[in-house]
């Protein structure tokens, strides 16, 4: 959930004036503006300096979450136009009626969350007082989320890819190139509690050999707030769900020695001998695949297995390495370090509890 604790205190300079006031079509187009925002060539002045400093501002946010931001004040910019409201800047007697009307909608808690977010990070990036963080806005809030618990709409939790869970979808998985590169890829993700964008974000150049496996170097990662690499380590094993030689297996077989280590496979067009048509065996592009190929990938081969596909999804994984940690008695600090986790409380969402009674505190009490 993104909340108004989350941004800081201050607002940054915009870019461009806020169009306060103006019709929500120019609005909305301004904050799309703004939130994809380049950094400008440094030339030595104060102005292109300032110019930088609000789009590397910007960048502090995810591309998911700005997505998010965006298609947010796209849905209250709209709201208020059909309703010829002020949209910039918005009344919290407003937003409550926005935000109610969204939910009435069938929109789901998380994404009025969301849409509340989004509203606040407007007000944020033009400078102007936040209507979300009154009295009023809160409390719909509140009583939405009680109303959904109420009604048993709580959010579905996905499953946790844990080791055991592991072995049984990739046994199923063919020595094929794409099922080289699909085992490669679960278990690298698996190995490193990694996410479906980290996944996607690796290179060869990435990786380093080492005495006992893989140094990995993520050139960002979500939990790491100041943009720093963060190092990840994929030991050696020795059962079938190494990762070190699944990735191997699949490199040698893609012939991949540079560039992206996770790719697209293609069939060419098929091709005339004899007069008959000869299909070509898969060939390995030259692009990464994308975060939602990578999600895709986990659902399919699941599905295979036997498992729901609706209850697998990127963050499976990860989910699945910290539960298999957890499950092995691993200390709840080296959890949340695997994890790349800001605090305790985001590592218990990801943690798969299991049996309720076994190991309940107050066995052989009663």
């Amino acid at each position: 959930m993104l909340d108004d604790v989350s941004l800081p205190p201050l607002p940054v300079r915009p870019p461009q004036p806020a169009p306060v006031g103006h019709p929500p079509a120019l609005i909305q187009a301004w904050f799309d503006h703004i939130v994809d925002a380049v950094v400008p060539q440094a030339d030595g002045s104060l102005p292109t300096a300032r110019r930088a400093a609000d789009a590397y501002a910007r960048r502090a946010k995810a591309d998911n979450t700005r997505r998010a931001y965006r298609a947010g004040v796209r849905a209250w910019c709209d709201w208020c136009d059909r309703h010829t409201l002020p949209c910039l800047p918005g009344r919290a007697a407003d937003v409550v009626a926005f935000l109610a009307a969204e939910r009435g909608r069938g929109l789901s808690v998380n994404t009025i969350d969301l849409r509340r977010a989004a509203i606040r990070y407007l007000h944020y990036v033009a400078g102007l007082p936040v209507p979300t963080a009154e009295a009023q806005v809160t409390e719909t809030l509140a009583g939405i989320h009680r109303e959904a618990a109420d009604l048993g709409q709580l959010p579905v939790q996905k499953l946790a890819a844990t080791a055991s869970i592991l072995r049984e979808i990739l046994v199923l998985i063919p020595d094929d190139l794409a099922g080289l590169r699909d085992r490669a890829l679960i278990l690298v993700g698996f190995a490193g509690a990694l996410r479906r964008s980290e996944l996607a974000a690796i290179r060869v150049e990435h990786c380093v050999a080492r005495e006992r496996g893989i140094s990995l170097t993520l050139p960002r990662s979500k939990g790491e707030r100041a943009g720093k690499a963060v190092p990840v380590a994929l030991p050696y094993g020795t059962t079938s769900l190494c990762p070190v030689r699944a990735l191997r297996r699949w490199q040698d077989a893609a012939g991949i020695s540079e560039g992206a280590l996770f790719r697209r496979l293609y069939l060419p067009p098929t091709r005339r001998e004899g007069g008959a048509g000869v299909r070509p065996g898969l060939v390995v592009g030259i692009e990464a695949l994308d975060p939602g190929s990578i999600a895709r990938i986990l659902k399919l081969r699941a599905a295979a297995a036997g498992f729901d596909p609706d209850l697998v999804s990127g963050h499976s994984l990860k989910r699945g390495a910290l539960s298999t940690g957890m499950e092995r008695g691993v200390h709840p600090t080296r959890l949340k370090q695997l994890g790349r986790h800001r605090s305790y409380a985001v590592l218990d969402t990801y943690l798969e509890l299991g049996d309720p009674f076994e190991g309940h505190p107050l066995n052989g009490v009663f």
